[in-house]
């Protein structure tokens, strides 16, 4: 009888492969400086054009350099949130720890973004709509996004049991995926204030190209920099984890000796 492992047991030794705690702070730091370097070299270049040199959009004037920040926030945000779905569903299948970590360490971060997203569509919304706030679809559902997001953070730190924590903040993960199409079909949907979306078109975007390659370069430059931060918040757990571990190794070798 042959000694290979079931089809479906494979998915799960690669997993387990790649994503030990010993190979992923290897892999990770090497992966970090360079990933950091991009970030910090793609917005410096990214925010100088957008902020100062793209040229004002002919109907919303200087305002429109709000978005150069607000989309990218956006489309992170609800990217970001599609990683904690995928993510939380693995630690949910495989019960890998750093899958777990890697949720953990996710939803603050996606919650900031999230949370800019919010306050420069208000800034956005006064000059262009006159008012900061208004009971949209596509407002309230990212307004729900960012209550996911953090119930997620605090739902995981909630239990003296990670593991059982872990669990919860997957379960709502999960569920909570399903405000992802409600944020990005709102605008069609239904008869929103908020404008549609400027880039669906592929051959034809709504912006101009002076407007848009910046906006471009920018969400490349957060995006990465998203990225960057969001692994090392890992790596300093996962280092942190292991300093705990090797502290109640030491106390019970005290305790027996």
């Amino acid at each position: 009888m042959s000694n290979a492992p079931f089809p479906a047991a494979r998915p799960a030794a690669a997993l387990h492969r790649f994503a030990n705690p010993g190979q992923f702070l290897r892999l990770s730091g090497r992966v970090l400086p360079w990933l950091a370097g991009a970030a910090v070299l793609v917005l410096a270049l990214a925010l100088p054009w957008a902020l100062a040199f793209s040229p004002p959009d002919w109907q919303q004037g200087e305002t429109v350099r709000i978005m150069y920040l607000h989309v990218p926030m956006a489309w992170l945000g609800m990217g970001g949130y599609a990683g904690l779905a995928l993510t939380s569903a693995v630690a949910l299948v495989w019960r890998h720890p750093l899958a777990d970590l890697a949720c953990r360490e996710l939803s603050p971060v996606g919650a900031a973004v999230t949370a800019l997203c919010l306050a420069t569509g208000s800034l956005w919304g006064k000059p262009m709509w006159g008012t900061w706030w208004v009971w949209d679809a596509r407002l309230t559902s990212v307004l729900v996004l960012f209550f996911l997001w953090l119930g997620h953070a605090a739902l995981v730190r909630a239990f003296d049991d990670p593991e059982r924590g872990a669990r919860m903040g997957a379960i709502l993960a999960l569920v909570g995926a399903a405000n992802l199409p409600v944020v990005k079909f709102s605008v069609d949907w239904w008869n929103t204030l908020h404008q549609p979306a400027s880039l669906t078109r592929v051959n034809a975007p709504a912006l101009h190209v002076d407007i848009l390659y910046p906006l471009l370069a920018c969400t490349l430059g957060f995006s990465l920099a998203f990225a960057a931060v969001v692994l090392f918040r890992v790596r300093a757990a996962v280092m942190e984890r292991r300093v705990r571990a090797l502290q109640m190794a030491a106390a019970r070798r005290a305790e027996n000796s």
